[in-house]
């Protein structure tokens, strides 16, 4: 199979036809019209093989994966999805695997209302990018910067189920489905993000781990914030992991949680509660900001957690 076969075949007609793309997959560019009173959000986001996601991960969840983290990104803006565009490296053309990630792909790309757009296929290691394309009226976005003193810090969904079923695989144990599928088959909060436009002061998505991600709308809006531990919404097998071990770490420091972190005024905690409702999603206020820098963690007992935990970073030194 040619690689223009291959995309004919796979990716030629992935997401509802769109009249603001003018011109999709097929020539050598797209052709993209920005609605009026429009902006566009951008996002690229690339999933390694072995970094990312284990080479034997099921390519359907792969193809809902590779394309669910870059709508996170979205959503954290406030951005409603438009298009996408796909790189994807294979080192070899295996069809029954190609039916299986376009079927994912395009399976979240529906129900999101995301045409794709355009890329690029080519030989070598298995590697997926995924740009997204999304619309958010001027000025609308929420950004990392407009957190205040006093605001309260909310999560949606629950915290660690993704890092724990990492922890239960690299640990050679049985893995529980529904924490597998938090890992591989993530669920992007882009209906309780558009929600947010105009009462959320600040917002980011969890991918690299709470302390990690809150530390940087901490950091771009001047501000600090203390969190109260016994808030932190956890499914069961994270909580029993919490209180049996003392291990704060999955909550606050695992990846691939992609739920949404967000700040907003005490006032607005009942318009908060529900937006969420609205969008069939479960936020919980974990903490509040302060005119001091820092992230500071209270546990149950009322003492501080002494930790240096940080989010996963590709180049740190460990």
């Amino acid at each position: 199979m040619s690689e223009f076969d291959l995309i004919r075949r796979y990716f030629a007609d992935i997401g509802p036809v769109r009249p603001d793309a003018a011109l999709g997959v097929g020539d050598d560019c797209a052709l993209l019209e920005i609605p009026p009173g429009q902006a566009l959000a951008v996002s690229i986001d690339t999933l390694v093989s072995g970094v990312h996601f284990f080479p034997d991960c099921d390519p359907e969840r792969l193809g809902h994966k590779s394309l669910a983290v870059g709508l996170s990104d979205l959503a954290a803006m406030g951005a409603e999805p438009a298009w996408s565009t796909l790189a994807l490296t294979l080192p070899a053309v295996d069809e029954d695997w190609l039916r299986s990630f376009s079927r994912g792909f395009a399976r979240l790309s529906a129900a999101h209302g995301v045409r794709l757009v355009g890329g690029d296929t080519t030989r070598g290691p298995l590697s997926v990018s995924v740009q997204v394309h999304g619309l958010v009226p001027p000025g609308g976005a929420i950004r990392r910067s407009g957190a205040r003193p006093g605001d309260r810090v909310f999560v949606s969904g629950t915290l660690g189920d993704a890092g724990l079923a990492l922890r239960q695989i690299l640990d050679g144990a049985d893995v529980d489905e529904a924490l597998r599928g938090r890992l591989e088959c993530p669920e992007p909060r882009v209906r309780l993000g558009r929600g947010l436009r105009g009462l959320a002061t600040a917002m980011i998505d969890l991918s690299d781990g709470l302390a990690a991600d809150l530390g940087h709308v901490l950091q771009a809006s001047g501000v600090g914030a203390e969190l109260e531990l016994a808030r932190l919404p956890l499914s069961p097998m994270v909580a029993d992991v919490v209180q049996r071990a003392g291990d704060w770490s999955l909550p606050l420091s695992s990846g691939d949680d992609y739920e949404l972190c967000f700040c907003a005024a005490e006032a607005d905690a009942a318009r908060v509660e529900a937006i969420a409702q609205a969008a069939g999603c479960q936020v919980t206020a974990i903490g509040t900001l302060s005119k001091v820098s820092g992230l500071r963690c209270r546990l149950p007992s009322g003492d501080l957690l002494e930790t240096g935990m940080t989010g996963y970073d590709h180049f740190s030194a460990g």
